[in-house]
């Protein structure tokens, strides 16, 4: 039997210490505070708890006004998973587009700019960056928020990345361990599973995650994932022998081990949230990240009861709970001191033409990510009154489908008077007679992934090769079009380098 150590009022502190959530509205509701004061020490951010940079620092002062060292944690990946800017779009490429760069001065210095708007806003813990070797295009949940297929890449711009945030004194948290990129379904939806063997995971999925560690990231997320070289029974993020044995043990890593949101079906749907919660802390997650989906007082009070309940029955050692509350408690003051220091008010120097203190390194970046080619015919820039056809995918959980994409607005911008219709498996074949007589500017996302959209694609092409064609998902299809622009990512600020090129001023 457990010998208790603490008494009952640590006890519960710990188990509130390492528990993630979120919450519903752009003010900290009563429940929250009163939460943080008996020791609560993280709170997540998403989309839903976000209007304006303004409104976002006014909400930090308002957790940080109940206790200074709370961790405000975010999932802001840039690209197509942003919560800053998520009612109009990034404006920030993500991971696949600096990866088709290649260079990893831009990545840091876009990683950077980045964490110095989070910091000025007191956000700094960010569940970011995204270290996973996208080497199965078929994956539904990474593709483009992978910096490629190629592991030696990935690991050189997740370090960049890592260096970025923490310079300006936010945490990174490299994600998702031991690594999604081979995988062909949603953890939000169900359990994936990776059956390679242990040379090939360790030549592929930890290739970056020894690279991120060796760089000093202070927090690793655990993926949801069934791995059955290293565990064939448990996901990553319950497993002891992938969270204590390899990443602890084998790679070393001291700073803090995160969950992926509990409540995703790969672990809800199997074990519940509360003893997937438990399960996780026993194997060596120091932090529950919960609120994605599950977001009120009743969920935290629920997951507390459980840490506690299984420390007084032995199912979980009380040293372990006491271990992972002192983990988070080490990196809020890390940050705590980096606040104090003012770190993300200061920016650094420029490390190359246009990526000085106030350049829109995220417009150079994307410009740079562009991959435009022409026809065998003369290309003519799009003039007049355009129509846009946006061919739409169901978005996935971590993306979001309250994030506007495509080059609609951009090309307005540009063209006053562009025309748009967005269509789906259903109403595809109604593109060309939308149009009319204008010309035409086809948007794709993950055009490979979507038989519906290449029929219709190459429908709209038989009957108008004049067709623009913007592909802004994987670009694993052969360019086709007048011009074949691959932006390598929807982000906002990709759709406006692709509206330059579309009528002459960029590519």
């Amino acid at each position: 039997m457990t010998t208790l150590v603490h008494d009952s009022d640590t006890l519960t502190r710990d188990a509130l210490t390492v528990l993630q959530p979120g919450f519903v509205g752009t003010t900290a509701p009563d429940w929250l505070l009163r939460r943080i004061g008996e020791g609560l020490s993280s709170v997540g951010l998403f989309g839903r708890n976000i209007v304006t940079p303004e409104q976002l620092t006014a909400l930090t002062a308002q957790l940080r006004a109940e206790r200074d060292d709370v961790l405000v944690a975010i999932d802001e990946e840039g690209g197509d998973v942003t919560r800053l800017e998520v009612k109009r779009g990034s404006s920030f490429p993500g991971n696949y587009a600096l990866g088709s760069v290649d260079d990893v001065e831009l990545t840091r210095a876009v990683a950077r700019e980045l964490g110095r708007r989070l910091a000025q806003c007191g956000v700094d813990l960010n569940w970011a960056p995204s270290a996973d070797v996208n080497s199965n295009a078929e994956n539904p949940v990474i593709g483009v928020r992978s910096f490629g297929p190629d592991p030696d890449l990935v690991a050189r711009h997740t370090v960049a990345y890592v260096d970025g945030l923490q310079g300006v004194g936010v945490a990174a948290c490299t994600k998702h361990f031991p690594g999604h990129g081979d995988t062909n379904v949603d953890s939000h939806d169900a359990l994936p599973r990776i059956d390679v063997d242990l040379a090939t995971l360790h030549a592929r999925e930890l290739v970056p995650f020894r690279a991120a560690v060796a760089a000093g990231t202070k927090a690793v997320m655990s993926a949801h994932i069934l791995l059955s070289a290293l565990d064939p029974h448990r996901p990553a993020t319950l497993s002891p022998q992938i969270l204590t044995g390899l990443l602890r043990q084998e790679l070393g890593f001291e700073g803090l081990i995160v969950t992926d949101g509990m409540e995703m079906q790969a672990v809800s749907a199997t074990y519940g949230i509360e003893r997937g919660s438990v399960l996780a802390i026993a194997a060596g997650a120091d932090a529950i990240c919960v609120g994605g989906g599950l977001c009120d007082e009743d969920t935290v009070l629920r997951l507390r009861d459980a840490l506690v309940n299984a420390v007084r029955t032995g199912e979980l050692p009380e040293e372990r709970l006491a271990d992972a509350a002192a983990r988070v408690r080490a990196l809020a003051a890390w940050t705590q001191a980096h606040r104090a220091r003012g770190a993300g008010s200061v920016p650094g120097a420029a490390v190359q033409e246009g990526t000085a203190p106030g350049a829109d390194i995220g417009l150079v970046a994307a410009r740079r990510a562009l991959r435009v080619t022409r026809g065998e015919r003369p290309y003519t820039p799009v003039t007049g009154t355009p129509y846009v056809a946006s061919f739409t995918p169901v978005a996935n959980f971590a993306v979001g489908d309250e994030t506007p994409w495509g080059i609609a607005a951009e090309l307005e911008r540009l063209l006053p008077g562009t025309e748009t219709g967005s269509y789906d498996e259903s109403s595809a074949d109604s593109a060309l007679a939308d149009a009319g007589e204008r010309r035409v500017v086809a948007v794709v996302r993950d055009l490979h992934r979507h038989p519906w959209m290449i029929r219709a694609l190459d429908a709209l092409l038989a009957a108008r090769p004049d067709t623009v064609v913007v592909e802004m998902g994987l670009n694993e299809a052969e360019p086709r079009g007048a011009l074949h622009i691959a932006t390598h990512g929807a982000a906002r600020v990709c759709g406006r380098a692709a509206a330059e090129a579309v009528v002459g001023t960029g590519a």
